[in-house]
């Protein structure tokens, strides 16, 4: 097994794809691909390392391939021309991203930045193209990586036109600390209050009071740039409108 050299603003790093691997199989895509398909992907990635803030791609450039993030977190969004923010969502290790311009080969449909000092692989588009040109089925494994991008998209949506602010609140909690159905249940959700109040359309104020409550509850307790669940059945419990 080759090794994949990686380099960062410090200085060059050797690390096996036997590494690589055992850091991305702690995601349930990667883990569920078949083993040729992840020799693959290991065989040709490189490593980007970004800065906090740094841009990744802008809405409209053109598709450079498929990102892993290693460490770190990735900020998804948009900015309007009057400067209004929209956060999709922060992908965060080990999630992949990207692949709705590798299936349709248009310009990207986000912002991409940053938010920390972040790690990622990159499969590079021709790359992937011809992976997939002389294995056609591969292309499923990716559809599936779209569609469950695609099932989060409705949820989000249905919950934006549906629920009121706080149940709406708790489940997108939920589904950050079951970490969107692609990794292990988590307790620390590394998210500034301002952060969750963009990815919900909500105020600032409303976010904090609803957090506050959440936290009188014992569901969750806030620190700086965090917030930690303490009780997942109450949270559990306050997404439930049905209750």
């Amino acid at each position: 097994m080759r090794l994949c050299q990686l380099a960062d603003k410090s200085g060059e790093i050797i690390v096996t794809t036997e590494a690589l691997r055992l850091s991305l199989l702690q995601g349930h895509w990667f883990s569920h691909l078949p083993a040729a398909l992840q020799d693959a992907l290991l065989a040709a990635t490189c490593e980007r390392s970004l800065d906090a803030g740094q841009r990744l791609f802008r809405r409209g450039d053109p598709p450079c391939g498929l990102y892993a993030v290693l460490e770190g977190a990735i900020r998804i969004g948009a900015v309007s021309r009057t400067g209004k923010e929209a956060l999709l969502t922060l992908v965060e290790a080990p999630q992949w991203f990207g692949e709705i311009s590798l299936f349709d080969g248009q310009p990207r449909t986000h912002d991409a930045f940053a938010e920390g000092p972040t790690r990622l692989l990159l499969v590079p588009q021709a790359e992937l193209l011809t992976l997939l040109e002389r294995e056609p089925a591969y292309w499923r494994e990716f559809a599936l990586l779209l569609s469950q991008k695609l099932r989060l998209a409705f949820i989000a949506l249905e919950d934006m036109s549906l629920l009121p602010a706080a149940p709406r609140l708790a489940r997108r909690l939920l589904l950050m600390a079951e970490g969107y159905g692609e990794t292990g249940e988590r307790r620390n959700l590394h998210l500034a209050q301002e952060q969750l109040a963009l990815m919900l359309a909500l105020s600032r104020q409303t976010t904090n009071q609803i957090l506050k409550e959440l936290q009188a509850r014992g569901a969750v307790r806030l620190n700086y740039g965090e917030i930690e669940i303490i009780d997942l059945q109450l949270l559990r419990q306050a997404a439930d409108t049905d209750g």
